[in-house]
């Protein structure tokens, strides 16, 4: 510094220009190795999706008139005011609100546990029955004195996510129950165009795996709803009531909605994206980030080698796979599932801002580069509770490529995109 002094203003502002550029260079690189990357809001649509919820008020509940009503629902019903549809509903004196029913996570969403106690509505006083108890579809003493049941929830557009089981087992009760059944429509955050991953195996049905869907849907719930009825021979009264200005390539990102965590463990949009991909293979002795800050952006293992997983992931996957994701080297404790409060190393996988992210082509090549460096320690046989299918994991045994996995879910996804089709309702 006594040189630069010396040598007068001239070179005290270069030395200022120069420390000025230093520190902004290591300023980026920090953020660009250790920030998340944010997937962010864009701004608002000209015209905003409008759901189920808003369609059904400004019908002034036509469909519900003179009825008593049982409501599926938690915090992610809202209407566009951010209401609760519970409240919205509640208020009406078209028909009578006479019970709620909760999924997965409790009617607040906050709980991630088995056993979820039923209990009241603080706001309303109604009974609200835990479908994630001691039971997991409505009994009859539950359907009592009811003349529909209405669906309000937000799924994540992926099979072994349990809203939609939740909704498929109440759709069977309500058949039982010669009662009538309402879906609310909301979007499919994913978008509803991609259908990728495998098909269920017929047979291989559980909680988590309702249907014969693919892992990566691209249906609504409504959409859904309509294939099971079909499908599964129901003998029920159904009717959807459709979003307005949703169109099947929107993202979330592109409804204008607000974004609200559907469970504790899906806090952020970025996680939904990655969701299809790291879910897949979260039942195996990985952990994938549960109980951190960043769940399902994460998979390690205290046994795991980072760099050869690294190495191997980017010596498989394609340019235009590796430019949808940032993904590096990483260390963490998870606090629930697998290695509670252990060191698990292995990567850090991140969507990038702006591109059309593919989690289950990801997913792919993530199971070939770990078997391959981990034959031994990496146990695949649990995968089999979420992929529900069977030659798929008996080609991850036998180390096939991920261009092979991805071949054989082709197949079964474009005759799954080709079965939708009658059951579709947005263009």
């Amino acid at each position: 510094m006594a040189d630069v002094c010396q040598h007068g203003p001239v070179m005290r502002s270069l030395f200022v220009t120069l420390l000025v550029i230093l520190l902004m260079w290591t300023g980026c690189t920090y953020v660009a190795c250790h920030a998340p990357l944010s997937v962010g809001s864009p701004p608002p649509k000209p015209d905003p999706v409008t759901c189920g919820i808003d369609t059904l008020t400004e019908s002034r509940f036509d469909v519900l008139r003179d009825r008593r009503v049982g409501l599926i629902t938690n915090h992610t019903g809202l209407d566009g005011a951010d209401r609760r549809t519970v409240d919205v509903m509640a208020e009406s004196d078209v028909f009578e609100l006479v019970a709620l029913f909760s999924p997965e996570h409790g009617f607040g969403g906050e709980l991630d546990e088995e056993g979820i106690v039923s209990g009241l509505d603080a706001a309303t006083g109604l009974p609200v029955h835990s479908l994630y108890g001691t039971t997991r579809r409505p009994t009859p003493e539950m359907l009592a004195g009811l003349d529909v049941l209405v669906f309000d929830i937000q799924d994540v557009g992926v099979r072994f996510y349990t809203y939609i089981s939740t909704m498929g087992l109440a759709m069977e009760a309500a058949a039982e129950a010669s009662i009538a059944f309402i879906v609310l429509d909301r979007p499919n955050p994913l978008g509803g165009l991609r259908v990728a991953g495998p098909v269920l195996d017929e047979g291989l049905r559980s909680f988590v795996a309702f249907h014969e869907l693919p892992v990566q849907h691209g249906m609504t719930v409504g959409e859904l709803a309509r294939m099971f009825r079909a499908e599964r021979e129901l003998d029920l009264d159904l009717r959807v009531v459709e979003m307005q200005g949703w169109e099947r390539a929107e993202t979330w990102t592109d409804t204008g909605l607000t974004w609200i965590p559907p469970s504790p463990n899906l806090p952020t949009f970025q996680s939904v994206l990655l969701y299809p991909g790291l879910g897949l293979i979260e039942t195996t002795n990985v952990s994938v980030g549960r109980g951190t800050p960043t769940p399902f952006e994460l998979v390690g293992a205290p046994w795991m080698d980072p760099q050869s997983v690294l190495a191997a992931f980017l010596a498989s996957a394609p340019n235009d796979l590796k430019g949808q994701l940032m993904i590096e080297k990483a260390t963490f404790r998870p606090t629930s599932r697998e290695f509670v409060g252990e060191a698990c190393r292995g990567v850090r996988i991140r969507a990038k801002w702006g591109q059309d992210v593919e989690p289950l082509r990801m997913a792919a090549h993530l199971i070939h580069a770990i078997h391959v460096t981990h034959p031994e320690e990496w146990d695949v046989e649990a995968m089999q509770r979420l992929l529900g299918d069977v030659a798929t994991l008996e080609a991850v045994r036998n180390g096939a490529s991920a261009e092979s996995l991805l071949e054989m879910w082709r197949a079964e996804s474009e005759a799954f995109d080709a079965r939708r089709q009658p059951f579709l309702l947005y263009r």
